[in-house]
């Protein structure tokens, strides 16, 4: 996944520090990513999302916000307003380079920022809320007992994860007053709510209320277990799944035209966890697969192997075959399962030595339905003939070409 690091010129004029995910293929779409309180633009939620549209297709700004990670000013001058001000900056900057983002995607009080900025920008058609607060004003909550002080004396001190933070009376003002119900009133884009119910910073009830003031098309979707940072690499690849499924349905994705040779065009695989094996496969901006290696071999087992998607892909190619066929001549074929095992053998008579070894794929085929004895047999004789299977059974060329020179592109 190309990425540009790139700033941009926030609210009050200072530089906004930012990575732009581009796709390795055509850009379909754009999204923009508004991180959560004191968080940043580089937390693994935020880069697991990214990598999973880009793949799709869409690319993503992740930004900090002012005074936060590399952006120039100070946070203690900042407020929810200042956020808001922000992803508009952001949006205007897309904008300016002929993406205008049509999916905002906010984690925790970013979330609440994405639905205060959509309602004032036209070309949003999505916006997703991961963790969000109802109110603003829930943020307090994290520095509950320095409030009396910053009412005092302006500002004050505050430690925030373990890391120290100056928060001013103008934030805390500001999103006393804020609310986001009269922003959900005025929301015209399709809306997803992603929660834990076990979310110990901001709870459930959020999501209930975010939801039941929005207007449709509306969607909410559980994050079971996953804590409030979502910083397990299985919580990140699900909400990044969810989200690219269903944005792709609002943001009316149309690829271009498959390349000369490949009437089915590219199939795309990109690591998804350079310290595994983990695969992240795309088709298009609309079929998504991953692939891994079992426990056994290293792997985290959360997605099919590599010889698995080649079973399946004979498994898939000798039903649609028999399908085919038993529907042209009419016969009452109900059902097809076709269940694919593959091993390596001891290749007796190929003819290389006694050591040597080749793939053996077992093909065991259910076929439900009123057929005589011969229709059956004429089925199973037809299988031979799936396309897959005649690949598998002739030699096959693969040409490997290096691109690029290798560089890392960030």
């Amino acid at each position: 996944m190309p990425t540009e690091r790139i700033t941009f010129t926030g609210h009050d004029g200072g530089q906004l520090a930012a990575r732009l995910d581009l796709p390795e293929g055509p850009h379909l779409a754009t999204a923009l990513f508004a991180h959560c309180f004191t968080c940043g633009k580089d937390i693994p939620a935020a880069r697991r999302i990214a990598g999973r549209l880009a793949a799709m297709g869409i690319a993503v700004l992740r930004f900090d916000f002012t005074g936060l990670g590399h952006s120039e000013g100070e946070f203690r001058n900042t407020s929810f307003t200042s956020n808001v001000d922000d992803l508009k900056a952001a949006c205007a900057y897309l904008s300016g380079r002929g993406m205008a983002p049509g999916l905002l995607i906010g984690h925790s009080l970013g979330g609440a920022a994405v639905l205060r900025a959509a309602a004032d920008l036209p070309d949003v058609r999505a916006v997703v809320t991961l963790g969000a607060p109802f109110d603003p004003e829930h943020v307090t909550h994290n520095f509950a007992d320095a409030l009396e002080h910053i009412a005092r004396d302006g500002s004050a001190e505050v430690d925030l994860g373990g890391r120290r933070f100056r928060i001013g009376r103008e934030f805390v003002e500001d999103v006393r007053a804020e609310k986001v119900g009269p922003a959900l009133a005025r929301l015209k884009a399709a809306l997803m709510v992603m929660h834990a119910p076990r979310d110990a910073i901001v709870g459930i009830d959020n999501a209930e209320r975010i939801f039941t003031a929005a207007k449709h098309p509306k969607s909410f979707v559980t994050l079971d277990d996953a804590d409030h940072l979502i910083s397990r690499g299985a919580d990140a690849e699900y909400a990044a799944q969810v989200i690219a499924a269903w944005a792709g349905r609002y943001l009316e994705l149309r690829p271009p035209a498959p390349p000369p040779g490949a009437p089915e065009g590219i199939v795309r695989v990109s690591e998804a966890d350079p310290g595994g094996f983990l695969q992240d496969i795309s088709a298009g901006p609309r079929h998504h697969a991953l692939a891994d290696e079992p426990l056994a071999y290293g792997g985290t087992n959360r997605g099919m192997s590599p010889y698995g998607f080649l079973s399946a892909g004979l498994g898939a190619c000798t039903s649609m075959t028999i399908r085919m066929y038993a529907r042209r001549k009419g016969w009452p074929l109900h059902h097809v399962r076709v269940d694919i095992s593959h091993d390596k053998v001891h290749a007796q008579d190929a003819g290389d030595g006694p050591d040597a070894k080749i793939d053996a794929f077992r093909r065991e085929i259910t076929l439900t339905g009123d057929l005589t004895g011969e229709q059956r047999q004429r089925l199973l004789e037809i299988a031979d003939n799936c396309p897959v299977h005649r690949t598998l059974e002739r030699t096959s060329t693969v040409e490997t070409v290096l691109v690029g020179d290798g560089q890392a592109r960030v």
